[in-house]
């Protein structure tokens, strides 16, 4: 009789929680279904971070798994379909994944066929990283992840670094067959993603909803709970975990208190925690002996998890703020 009073009250309780009416405005709540459905979409944050690690510690862009990434990404976004089909079904987030998906899948291909039939060699002609175009080209490749961390990949300016290619940078040097052959493959990449990006702009300003800049949440901090607004993208990441390591904890995010992405950059020999529920395992292709977890937590508990992982001394790397 006590054990069943017992489990009536926990499900009193439960109900009782659930119940509790939702703090965050109508007007700032999102999907739960989206903290599933941006993770494709930071994974093309990912693998452009991974190429400008690889060509700064390298200096060789053949030397990146183009075909691989391709490869990671789709089965992420299976991954992704399979878990978000007991929501209601976002067309408009699918239909952007598969847009920036087939578009990735054929510059990858074809970046990655260039790279491995033409750019290798090349690059037998010269020393990794030895000429300016090539060192040109590693600057750009970091300054767009860090552009695309806080704002969408198209509105970079593409055309900035291919006026720099043709007036800062000497025609004339050592290297000249490497020179002149990063000459056309940069010129070529940067005018066409130039004008695809100016035409995908155009498109989603004309299509979409131009997105909120913010994450607004129930944080609680000691005794004091209270609705803040965050920055949203990688701003957000950094946002948590500074609430994190104060002690604070995620009432609501973006008006979910249900299952929330966080990834980590692990060892892979690193055991799973103990009721740590992992979406998705990716091995980090330039970096042998790591993976990408992407774990699926309750807000409630999210900021325990990164605690944990900063404790551990784990990267954590992004949280997926719908």
């Amino acid at each position: 009789m006590k054990a069943r009073w017992l489990a009536l009250m926990c499900a009193a309780c439960a109900g009782l929680a659930s119940a509790t009416p939702v703090r965050v405005p109508e007007a700032d709540r999102r999907g739960e279904e989206q903290t599933y459905l941006t993770f494709p979409e930071w994974f093309l944050v990912f693998s452009p971070d991974e190429f400008a690690d690889s060509l700064e510690a390298k200096g060789t862009p053949s030397a990146f798994p183009w075909f691989a990434h391709v490869r990671q990404f789709w089965s992420a976004y299976g991954r992704v379909w399979d878990a978000t089909q007991q929501y209601p079904f976002n067309g408009e987030y699918h239909t952007m994944i598969g847009v920036i998906g087939t578009s990735t899948t054929v510059e990858y291909g074809i970046r990655g066929a260039y790279e491995t039939l033409v750019g290798r060699l090349t690059e037998l002609a010269s020393a990794p990283g030895a000429t300016p175009e090539d060192r040109l080209a590693a600057e750009q490749a970091r300054a767009y992840v860090e552009f695309v961390r806080v704002r969408p990949w198209y509105e970079f300016d593409f055309v900035a670094p291919l006026k720099r290619l043709w007036t800062d940078t000497p025609m004339f040097g050592p290297d000249m067959l490497r020179k002149w052959e990063r000459r056309y493959l940069l010129t070529s990449d940067w005018a066409v993603k130039a004008g695809y990006a100016a035409l995908l702009e155009q498109a989603t300003r004309s299509t979409f909803e131009k997105p909120k800049e913010t994450t607004v949440s129930v944080v609680r901090e000691g005794d004091r709970s209270e609705v803040v607004a965050l920055p949203r993208y990688q701003g957000f990441t950094d946002a948590a975990m500074a609430i994190a390591q104060r002690g604070g904890t995620f009432e609501e995010i973006a008006g979910n208190r249900g299952p929330i992405l966080a990834s980590v950059v692990v060892p892979m020999m690193q055991p799973v925690a103990p009721g740590t529920t992992v979406l998705i395992r990716q091995p980090i292709l330039t970096r042998p002996g790591f993976e990408r977890r992407v774990l699926q937590v309750p807000v409630p508990r999210l900021a325990a998890e990164l605690r944990a992982h900063a404790a551990a001394g784990d990267a954590v790397e992004h949280v997926f703020d719908y």
